[in-house]
C-alpha cells in the first residue's frame, strides 16, 4: 500500500479513500507527496518521500490518476534502471493506496521548487517522463548530506538492498 501525501489543491482533486491512523505505507519507496501543477493542460507531481524522486503525469481525469501511478511509477523505475523484480514488486503493492495531508513542510518545500523548475522546464506539449527525468537530477537541499540529488539517492537505496530486492527489506535509514 502506498500512502499519498497531498496538497488540499490535489486532495480537492483526486478522489480516494484516506488514511486511518497507524496506516503505512507497505513499499520499499515509502510514501509520496503530490500536487498540483496548474498548466494549460494539468498534470501532477509526485514527490518520494524517503528518495524525492519526481514523477509527473497527466492529472486528467483526475479520478483515476491513483489508479494510473502503478503503471507510470514502473515506467518511471525503468527508466532509472531499477531491477525489474524490484519494480513489479512496487508497482504491485502501489495498486492499494490512502490519501493524507502533507505532513513535511521540507517535502512540500522541494515540490515547490520542482514546480518553479517544472514550469520553466515545460514546453506546450512537454514529454512528462522525461521532465520527471530531468529534475530527478536537480540537487535537492535535503539531500546535500547524502545523495545530492533524487536520481544518486535512488540509486543508492537499491544499493544498499539485499540482493533479493525484496519488498519489507527496506533499510532503517537512507545511506
Amino acid at each position: 500500500m502506498i500512502i499519498f501525501h497531498g496538497t488540499r489543491a490535489f486532495r480537492d482533486r483526486v478522489p480516494g479513500p484516506t488514511v486511518t491512523p497507524g496506516e503505512m505505507s507497505t513499499t520499499v519507496l515509502g510514501a509520496w507527496y503530490a500536487t498540483v501543477l496548474r498548466w494549460r493542460r494539468p498534470a501532477a507531481l509526485l514527490v518520494n518521500e524517503l528518495t524525492l524522486l519526481p514523477l509527473v503525469m497527466p492529472l486528467a481525469p483526475a479520478r483515476t490518476l491513483l489508479t494510473r501511478f502503478p503503471d507510470a511509477l514502473a515506467e518511471l523505475l525503468s527508466a532509472h534502471r531499477v531491477p525489474a523484480q524490484l519494480i513489479e514488486a512496487e508497482r504491485a503493492q502501489a495498486l492499494e493506496h490512502r490519501l493524507a495531508a502533507t505532513a513535511n513542510r521540507s517535502l512540500v518545500g522541494v515540490m515547490n521548487e520542482f514546480t518553479h523548475l517544472a514550469d520553466l522546464d515545460r514546453a506546450e506539449q512537454p514529454d512528462l517522463m522525461r521532465l520527471s527525468m530531468r529534475l530527478a537530477m536537480t540537487p535537492c537541499g535535503p539531500l546535500y548530506q547524502r545523495h545530492i540529488s533524487p536520481d544518486r539517492e535512488l540509486a543508492a537505496l537499491i544499493a544498499g538492498l539485499p540482493e533479493t530486492g525484496q519488498p519489507g527489506s527496506r533499510p532503517d535509514s537512507a545511506p
